[in-house]
């Protein structure tokens, strides 16, 4: 089979139609204690669509990549489509689950919705603190939602879209106040831009220059603003989400270093095992070797 044409390394489960309303893009659960019975949550898997879910009470723990989040009450947990998720177990929920897709957000109406700090993630941080005025606010908006969501009609999805908008919005701001303090400056806007457009593109474009391009500033301004807001140099970057997405594929995955360093844009799997090294101080197949469990323990 044809590098390009192999099947995904970690299982991708695709966004179902609600089996309520049969919306294809969207969907919303309430849960008052079950116990959600999805055998694939407790294997390493991605999901191809964005999902919050606001927990009022449960219990366990969840890892987001090789991150864990021990469950809390009021807490928004938050995931995009290219993180690898596992559940430890199953527990009684008692929260509110939503998912929406990739073409959700590309409708016209929903196009703004994409560049929101909490959708764009530049921190890779997946959960929220809710104080008690927050969550009833975001509890309000979560019931606004679901009532539309089960009221099928013309209007239906500006509506939804609309509620969306909203618990996006103030749930941003949260993340900016939580991650980054209230107020961005100009040149952190040029920060949280890069850092977005890293995340999008960091297969193909390893040079600071391409994404200079992209964002059309000179690379000497774009790396001097970087390094400034962030601390670290604009290179820095792209190379810790390669690493990032290397050490997935090697954890999570069967895949030989071959295979891995192409899927990371490498020419050579020599050329990938020595920036690896460079980067984490230990060989790929060393550090495959050094995390036996493919379980996130």
């Amino acid at each position: 089979m044809h590098p390009l044409h192999r099947p995904p390394a970690v299982p991708v489960h695709l966004f179902q139609p609600d089996d309520a309303t049969g919306n294809r893009s969207f969907t919303l659960v309430r849960l008052q204690g079950e116990v959600v019975p999805v055998p694939y949550m407790l294997l390493p898997h991605r999901k191809d669509y964005y999902l919050l879910f606001f927990v009022r009470h449960t219990s366990g723990r969840h890892w987001v990549d090789m991150t864990p989040y021990t469950h809390q009450d009021n807490t928004l947990y938050f995931t995009n489509p290219s993180q690898i998720l596992v559940n430890e177990e199953l527990a009684p929920t008692w929260g509110t689950y939503l998912g929406f897709t990739r073409e959700f957000l590309a409708v016209q109406s929903n196009a703004s919705l994409r560049e929101l700090p909490l959708i764009q993630n530049s921190h890779h941080w997946h959960q929220l603190r809710l104080s008690a005025v927050d969550a009833a606010f975001v509890e309000q908006v979560l019931a606004n939602l679901d009532a539309e969501h089960h009221r099928a009609g013309a209007w239906q999805h500006q509506l939804l879209s609309a509620h969306l908008s909203v618990l996006l919005t103030y749930l941003s701001r949260l993340y900016t106040e939580q991650l980054t303090g209230p107020d961005a400056s100009a040149d952190q806007r040029v920060l949280q831009a890069y850092q977005a457009q890293v995340e999008e593109n960091f297969r193909d474009a390893h040079e600071v220059s391409a994404y200079a391009t992209r964002l059309q500033l000179p690379a000497k301004h774009l790396s001097a603003i970087v390094k400034a807001q962030s601390g670290k140099p604009a290179i820095k970057h792209v190379h810790e989400r390669l690493v990032l997405e290397a050490r997935r594929l090697l954890v999570y995955s069967d895949q030989s270093l071959k295979e891995i360093a192409f899927e990371l844009g490498f020419s050579e799997a020599s050329y990938f095992s020595r920036f690896f090294k460079r980067e984490t101080g230990l060989t790929p197949l060393a550090y495959r070797t050094s995390r036996p469990s493919r379980k996130m323990s």
